[in-house]
């Protein structure tokens, strides 16, 4: 394994992903000056071949999200969110947690808007395997849609009854505002506790 040819004074695994949401550790023995050492890896990101062996890019799980919600199909997106999952749309006061709670609101949402309203992805990333950033826009019937740009960020991590497909756990939406107060909010700043440097 390429992991035991490391010298012992490095640590591996990533810290990105939160506490409360990385998975146990597993062990790996490793051999250096001698003495077996053993260090603790993280289980989203042991080695390139661990990530490999995950069915599909976090950025994939992302895109299959959006078209569900295109097709209005929940059992497609139900599987897709992992049942602690946490989403942010930042238009509401409080997080969205919980599978049920997350695939009920975009249920809401389809059942609220016209099917002819679809996400279009304008541009996403896919260099890392547990996080995504994805630019949107909302069109209708073909036409894009007023005030209707966003941004989402999402977390994935592999589905603990089954390892080989990775979830959502965590969402944070920002869509763009339907007013546009512009220089009025930099105004308003001027002589606040913003503009001095002091925290309220």
């Amino acid at each position: 394994m390429a992991l035991a040819t490391q010298p012992p004074r490095l640590r591996v695994g990533i810290g990105a992903a939160p506490a409360a949401h990385r998975p146990p550790s597993p062990s790996i023995r490793a051999r250096g000056g001698g003495r077996r050492r053993t260090r603790s890896v993280s289980v989203a990101a042991a080695a390139a071949e661990g990530r490999a062996a995950v069915k599909g890019a976090a950025a994939e799980v992302v895109r299959e999200f959006y078209e569900g919600v295109n097709r209005r199909d929940l059992a497609a997106v139900a599987p897709l969110i992992a049942e602690g999952c946490v989403y942010e749309d930042l238009v509401f006061p409080r997080p969205m947690v919980g599978r049920d709670r997350v695939v009920g609101f975009f249920g809401e949402f389809m059942g609220s808007v016209s099917p002819d309203l679809r996400f279009v992805i304008d541009d996403i990333s896919g260099e890392d395997p547990s996080a995504v950033g994805v630019t949107w826009h909302l069109e209708w019937k073909g036409r894009p849609f007023p005030f209707s740009r966003g941004c989402s960020f999402y977390r994935c991590e592999p589905d603990p009854q089954r390892p080989q497909q990775i979830q959502i756990v965590y969402g944070r939406d920002c869509v763009e505002p339907a007013t546009k107060p512009g220089e009025t909010v930099a105004g308003c700043h001027q002589g606040s506790h913003l503009d001095s440097g002091a925290l309220p």
